[in-house]
């Protein structure tokens, strides 16, 4: 399908390994990320980064790649204009809370603390990158979201919800308990907040109908974007995770690129030109 405007994710997506544009997965130089990105430039169709980085992180990344707008913390923020226009979603963040960011609510809930303590060796904070989050805690290891999420009910905390955001490396800073399977980046936060959501307001405020956008991800919770998208690309770094065959043959405008991260991107880009 020929695109309007593409979204895309950026870490395990737009960008490889450490955060590079000019790397392929197997960590050999390639200019085809930036040629493909060109040529999105040269054709007109705005590009919107939408990452679960800091606000200032993804409006920072979107002056670097010429993008049109910013979507960050995993569509808690949509920012255009180079950052100077906002708009925050709340999802099922309660009222009672006032002005306080979700962040300083789980801080006086010490539900995080908690949460890491019933999974000792299991989870822990993203450090050093959890501390500049407003809408969700950044944190790492290995669990099931789902249990976490019955457990988060039990306590009466529903209204929040743990995301998956892919596999990391395994680094030294790390004191997980030693495992084979990487670990993976978690994003608690408030339900109903989504990239899909984010992207779905975008659209409407740029007067773009859902068919004539493309999304390009790599994790399950790329998988929110589909429903906000006429067609969804998971790059095949990302296919290739245990659960994700299953999770992809189950969305429908769903495709996977035949390479992986920035070569697997490229593709997904020119094929919605």
């Amino acid at each position: 399908m020929a695109a309007r405007i593409v979204y895309t994710d950026l870490d395990g997506t737009m960008v490889g390994p450490r955060g590079s544009f000019w790397h392929t997965a197997a960590r050999d130089l390639t200019a085809d990320p930036a040629a493909a990105l060109l040529d999105l430039h040269r054709a007109g169709i705005p590009l919107v980064l939408v990452s679960g980085r800091t606000f200032e992180q993804v409006v920072e990344a979107a002056r670097i790649f010429a993008a049109d707008g910013a979507i960050a913390e995993l569509g808690a923020t949509v920012a255009w204009d180079a950052g100077r226009n906002v708009h925050r979603l709340r999802g099922d963040f309660p009222e009672g809370f006032g002005d306080r960011t979700p962040m300083a609510a789980m801080a006086e809930l010490g539900i995080v603390e908690e949460l890491i303590a019933a999974h000792p060796g299991e989870l822990e904070w993203h450090a050093p990158w959890h501390t500049t989050h407003d809408t969700d805690a950044l944190l790492r290891g290995r669990v099931d979201p789902m249990a976490v999420d019955a457990w988060l009910a039990e306590r009466g905390a529903g209204w929040l919800t743990l995301k998956d955001n892919g596999a990391i490396p395994a680094t030294s800073r790390m004191s997980l308990d030693p495992d084979p399977a990487p670990p993976r980046v978690y994003h608690l936060m408030p339900r109903g907040i989504s990239k899909g959501a984010a992207i779905a307001w975008d659209l409407e405020r740029r007067g773009i109908a859902a068919a004539d956008a493309v999304a390009i991800g790599d994790s399950v919770s790329d998988l929110e974007m589909a429903p906000a998208v006429g067609r969804l690309w998971i790059t095949a770094n990302g296919a290739g995770v245990d659960g994700m065959t299953d999770r992809i043959a189950a969305v429908p405008n769903a495709t996977v690129t035949d390479g992986a991260m920035g070569e697997g991107w490229a593709q997904a880009v020119r094929a919605g030109l």
